[in-house]
């Protein structure tokens, strides 16, 4: 994959589970986002992804896959696969295990478009932050100490502050950019208006809006947009 991804500001994410409706689906992918990313933590099969995928690739928008699990994806009509590993779990599965199980099954694997993204997931009434067993209660300086340890020591190419679902701590977000150096920072979670996107976007490299298109729509999901810019 070429490294444009790197210059991305604005990420919509779409969820294989959940349905758009048909007369938005235009709206939405026209609204001026940098990317779709394809994710979500639970009931992602490879049929809805593949549904989903289709009924948003006319539009021409750079598409990637995340997928919770990466032997269940699929490279297929995409630009990229971004696999998470979290960083503040006590469950090595969902760091390393998942992705020595991936590895081992396919032998295939289009390297040049995989990009690791170390998660550091922060709300603990989020799917993923249940399902991975985060440790989600924080402070500050432990989540730069991860944020630290990913950028220096794993370098990887993007750090991911996760809050899913809810609103972040702006503050911890402003911590973690000033501690990175090499890697990207994502910053998604409970942006749903252009005021908190564009007070996100002053910390992060790029701001992931997935639950405002659900839930607010596709206008929303354009403020964000305009926002950032």
């Amino acid at each position: 994959m070429k490294n444009d991804w790197k210059n991305w500001k604005h990420i919509t994410k779409l969820d294989p589970d959940k349905e758009i409706p048909k007369e938005t689906v235009e709206d939405i992918v026209t609204s001026g986002t940098d990317a779709l990313m394809l994710s979500g933590t639970l009931n992602v099969t490879k049929e809805n992804l593949t549904c989903l995928r289709e009924q948003v690739k006319e539009y021409g928008v750079p598409m990637v896959i995340e997928p919770a699990d990466p032997s269940g994806a699929i490279f297929e009509g995409v630009q990229g696969l971004f696999v998470p590993s979290v960083l503040n779990t006590p469950d090595p599965t969902w760091i390393i295990g998942k992705h020595q199980y991936w590895v081992k099954k396919d032998k295939n694997i289009a390297w040049d478009m995989v990009v690791p993204e170390a998660y550091i997931v922060l709300n603990p009434e989020s799917s993923v932050g249940k399902v991975t067993k985060a440790i989600c209660s924080l402070p500050s300086e432990d989540v730069c100490a991860y944020a630290t340890v990913a950028d220096k020591y794993f370098r990887f190419p993007v750090v991911y502050i996760e809050y899913s679902g809810t609103y972040g701590n702006p503050e911890i977000v402003k911590s973690v950019s000033d501690v990175l150096e090499n890697s990207l920072l994502y910053y998604g979670g409970g942006i749903n208006s252009s005021e908190k996107a564009s007070e996100m976007a002053k910390y992060a490299d790029t701001i992931v809006v997935g639950n405002a298109v659900y839930e607010k729509g596709a206008k929303t999901l354009r403020e964000t947009v305009c926002a950032v810019r």
